[in-house]
């Protein structure tokens, strides 16, 4: 193919960023940082509670560590390749490492958006049928739950790279983005795309509107449960219980959406890539924050945690 022997493959490309070195950017890029410090601790702490409280082992708090590891992944697979871009201004990154980047975002994105679709049938499943909870979400079918994002998420991140990468790059090296993602890197192909923007469309269609349908669905008959019951208190508590999930929601498949499935001729590189910032570092740092908060369960095993790491070091 031509692109294993044309000028991309042998220099890769240069990512533009987001950030100059104006004192304006330079606060907002230690800002990205302070987010991404916060998501990379507040992750892997969630997973960590979940892992080793047996009280967080049910399989709400199941998908959650799931979510959380996508996450932790996503903007450790972004932010230290454009920190290092930005404070060293070499803004290079090669074609293997390109595709190889693309790969994993497209994938992460894609199983994290199935996941929040299914974790919206495990709360309809909850609140709906609530004595038929542990047979409806037993193990078997939370891990195959699971695993299925997981396959149909890596599934798209390689169909989109292997497309992405066997496109003839033969202009302008400069990728107006602070990472390698599949809409800035079209506009550098010297050939029709308009066949990879349909199958782009289509896979989007399917890792973004298809559990965006089974959300709406879910929640649609969550609220009918909620309005069927005659305690306030009962209203109160599973509209709780379904209130961080579609904070979550909202701002996940808000910005996806915005990115992946806007008319190409609204699309603009400066709205796309403060999007993208929103939802490759902001979205990951909130969602540990957004499940904890006002979590009695995941406050109460961070209390137990702290507890039991004092009465090891007194000892």
């Amino acid at each position: 193919m031509e692109v294993w022997s044309n000028q991309s493959f042998t220099n890769g490309f240069i990512l533009l960023g987001i950030f100059s070195h104006s004192w304006t950017d330079l606060i907002l890029f230690s800002a990205v940082m302070v987010f991404f410090m916060v998501a990379l601790c507040g992750n892997v702490l969630l997973i960590f509670l979940i892992y080793i409280e047996p009280q967080l082992h049910t399989p709400m708090y199941f998908f959650l560590s799931q979510l959380s590891f996508m996450d932790l992944m996503l903007v450790c697979n972004i932010v230290p390749k454009m920190a290092v871009n930005f404070l060293s201004g070499r803004k290079s990154i090669s074609f293997v490492g390109c595709g190889v980047q693309t790969g994993i975002f497209v994938s992460l994105v894609g199983s994290e958006g199935l996941l929040l679709g299914l974790m919206a049938y495990d709360r309809y499943v909850a609140i709906s049928h609530p004595l038929h909870y542990p047979i409806l979400m037993s193990q078997r079918v939370c891990l195959q739950i699971a695993g299925s994002s997981w396959v149909f998420g890596i599934l798209d991140g390689i169909i989109q790279m292997a497309a992405a990468m066997s496109l003839p790059y033969c202009g302008s090296r400069n990728v107006d983005h602070f990472f390698c993602e599949v809409p800035a890197l079209l506009k550098l192909v010297c050939a029709d795309t308009s066949l990879f923007h349909t199958l782009l469309f289509a896979c989007c269609v399917f890792m973004l509107l298809l559990p965006f349908s089974i959300i709406v669905a879910s929640y649609a008959h969550i609220l009918g449960a909620v309005l069927h019951m005659h305690s306030a208190q009962a209203q109160k508590k599973a509209l709780a219980t379904c209130s961080s999930h579609l904070t979550a929601v909202s701002f996940f498949y808000g910005a996806a959406m915005f990115i992946y499935l806007r008319p190409k001729r609204y699309r603009a590189p400066s709205h796309d890539k403060v999007v993208s910032i929103f939802y490759t570092v902001f979205t990951p740092m909130l969602n540990p924050l957004i499940y904890s908060w006002r979590n009695r369960e995941v406050m109460g095993a961070l209390r137990r945690a702290l507890n039991h790491c004092s009465v090891g070091t007194q000892r």
